[in-house]
């Protein structure tokens, strides 16, 4: 059986899924791999399509029912989260136009936990567009301000932009967790021995891009977008990291953190139990 999953052309999920998309995880499922932003992967997730997905942490609990939540492969860490940038320093966001890269996204999870302590009143319209969009729309006035995730940390200035407030400091400023970004979600259905061959061969596939870097270069410059090799390193860096490997307590931690946190906002419903149980 090959398993249909769906990730994102950006170089921290290609160099994760590189040796279990090319054959070389010994005993892993056959894969066929397609490539989405975020935000659509998101709405598979929620229309139940693709066997294994990455997805914003924010979707779970609308996809908890017929998706379990992998303890690996997503992408959690420290110093890694979102920004909102503008065009000029200082920028006060009331009433302001803010673009972000979708609705369900945790970055706009964070960015409304952080707006509702830090923007007095509230902020204007939210316009949702590909991530790789929102700095040129910050840049050319098309929005007043855009929330940003990936590389972008690396390459906002070269826009002109600057950063107004960083997500991640926030969030770990008042809660001492890792910053939950994305995960990997499989279908309960597939049961429970083929989710853990998953996991499995997730970790494994980890495991091989660290002990060989070299090995999943071609895979990740060729779906880089034009990337500079030196930020699709830093990429890697900063998202591929030990909770990529195992979620561990403090990665679990974080995301039930962030979801109890934005459920009591009204921004999610609110999770179950052990709607986070692996098998």
């Amino acid at each position: 059986m090959t398993l249909q999953i769906a990730y994102s052309p950006c170089p921290n999920d290609t160099f994760v899924f590189d040796a279990w998309a090319h054959g070389r995880v010994p005993g892993a499922p056959a894969i066929d791999v397609t490539f989405a932003d975020i935000d659509i992967t998101n709405g598979m997730a929620e229309r139940g399509e693709w066997d294994v997905l990455k997805v914003s942490y924010a979707v779970l609990p609308w996809v908890l029912g017929e998706y379990a939540l992998l303890p690996c492969g997503g992408a959690l860490g420290r110093g890694c989260g979102p920004l909102v940038l503008t065009r000029e320093a200082g920028v006060e966001l009331n009433g302001k136009t803010v673009a972000v890269p979708s609705e369900r996204s945790t970055a706009y999870l964070l960015f409304r936990l952080w707006a509702a302590a830090a923007v007095p009143g509230a902020v204007g319209d939210i316009v949702v567009m590909p991530f790789h969009e929102i700095m040129p729309a910050v840049r050319d006035g098309k929005v007043d301000a855009g929330l940003v995730i990936h590389e972008a940390r690396f390459t906002y200035q070269q826009y002109g932009l600057h950063c107004l407030a960083d997500m991640g400091e926030h969030w770990e400023s008042t809660t001492g967790l890792p910053i939950p970004l994305g995960a990997i979600i499989a279908k309960r259905s597939l049961g429970a021995g083929t989710l853990r061959t998953l996991a499995e061969s997730i970790r494994t596939s980890v495991r091989m891009a660290w002990d060989d870097p070299q090995a999943s270069r071609p895979y990740v410059l060729e779906h880089a977008q034009e990337m500079d090799p030196k930020v699709a390193d830093q990429h890697i860096g900063l998202y591929v990291n030990e909770f990529t490997a195992d979620l561990g307590d403090d990665g679990y931690a974080a995301v039930r953190g962030l979801l109890t946190r934005a459920a009591a906002e009204g921004l999610v419903p609110p999770l179950g139990r052990d709607a986070l149980s692996f098998v």
